[in-house]
């Protein structure tokens, strides 16, 4: 008997909607979240760098229950340490292995694009507030944490590529400054990438527009700036302060800045002794 079974061939095969730690896949760039900039070649590893970095701020910033749970599962092991009952130690253990998945609150977006990744993040993690605390740490002091990451771009929230539909998100998060009642100064920040059908002279006149009418344009120093970058066809926005003391939020560039030595692909990590330590750079060991 002939067997009219069609192979199944690679294009049959569903899309896997979940990694194998159980966190989903997201097939687009969405927000809130973080927009980055990487060595090609070196997304993957700019993911996982920068995933471990925010998931340690958003835990001292925005602590989860399950993190105050781990907090006083310590303090307990602490008052129990010197129980020396093996019964009661393995039904811990037990205990811990039976406990959930941590949930993070970061989620990596597929960009298919060279030199580009994306998180998204969970509420209540702030964007701009998580970027901006990151990255006034390594302005101080000099320590990136980070060899693969160059930009960083805080996205408060996201929209479809359009002019009613950006200048409709402008205005929402204009609002909580305008609510302010002062006269800012302010530049508009605008990128695109991957995106070829809206330009800069339609998009820039349109989201003035959304600004207060008693607000200045300031190119040189400006106290508020309108951050759009659009990917594809998601514009992506945010509004910051100090964006340029911060240096555009360019870690590699702030590494550079506090040691010219440094070359593309080195950030400036921490070493167990406490002194700076250029990534690829022999540790001395006693």
């Amino acid at each position: 008997m002939v067997d009219t079974k069609r192979k199944r061939d690679s294009r049959d095969k569903p899309r896997r909607r979940y990694r194998y730690d159980g966190t989903p896949i997201r097939q687009s760039v969405e927000g809130p979240g973080v927009w980055i900039t990487c060595i090609r070649g070196k997304e993957r590893q700019a993911v996982g760098e920068l995933h471990d970095i925010f998931e340690q701020l958003a835990n001292d910033f925005w602590p989860s229950e399950a993190t105050e749970d781990r907090s006083a599962a310590l303090e307990s092991d602490e008052d129990e340490e010197e129980d020396d009952d093996i019964e009661k130690q393995i039904a811990k253990e037990m205990s811990g292995m039976k406990r959930p998945r941590k949930e993070t609150r970061f989620t990596s977006c597929q960009t298919n694009t060279s030199c580009f990744v994306a998180l998204s993040c969970k509420a209540p993690v702030d964007p701009v507030q998580l970027v901006v605390q990151y990255v006034d740490t390594v302005v101080s002091s000099g320590v990136t944490r980070t060899r693969y990451t160059q930009r960083l771009t805080p996205v408060s929230a996201t929209c479809i590529t359009n002019i009613p539909e950006i200048t409709a998100l402008c205005t929402k998060l204009l609002e909580p400054f305008a609510s302010e009642g002062k006269t800012f100064t302010y530049k508009i920040e605008l990128r695109l990438r991957n995106h070829n059908t809206l330009d800069r002279a339609q998009i820039i006149p349109e989201v003035a527009k959304c600004v207060p009418e008693t607000w200045k344009v300031n190119l040189e120093s400006p106290e508020l700036f309108i951050l759009m970058e659009i990917f594809k066809s998601v514009c992506g926005i945010s509004v910051v302060r100090e964006y340029y003391r911060l240096q555009k939020f360019n870690v590699m560039e702030i590494a550079k800045t506090e040691e010219p030595g440094f070359k593309e692909g080195d950030g400036r990590m921490q070493t167990p002794g406490g002194s700076k330590l250029a990534k690829g750079e022999p540790s001395v060991s006693a």
